[in-house]
């Protein structure tokens, strides 16, 4: 390999916002994440469900209460 061309690849620590950390190996030192698989949905199997300002609320006010207008029967004029 050329010497010179190649980033410099150190041991490292991955730190989660839930305080997890892994060690790893990369060209970054220290990195934080705000997700890790000790605390994701998908992992942990719990659904956590964040509104917010109520905007789910907010749509529904807005949008909830339209309805399509109903078309009448098909008049065939000729």
């Amino acid at each position: 390999m050329k010497s010179d061309i190649h980033p410099n690849y150190v041991e490292t620590v991955i730190t989660c916002a839930c305080g997890t950390s892994y060690r790893t190996r990369s060209t970054r030192d220290n990195i934080q994440i705000g997700i890790c698989a000790a605390c994701h949905p998908f992992f942990t199997g719990e659904q956590k469900f964040v509104d917010t300002a109520g905007r789910v609320d907010k749509f529904k006010r807005r949008y909830g209460t339209v309805r399509a207008p109903r078309l009448g029967k098909p008049t065939n004029k000729v």
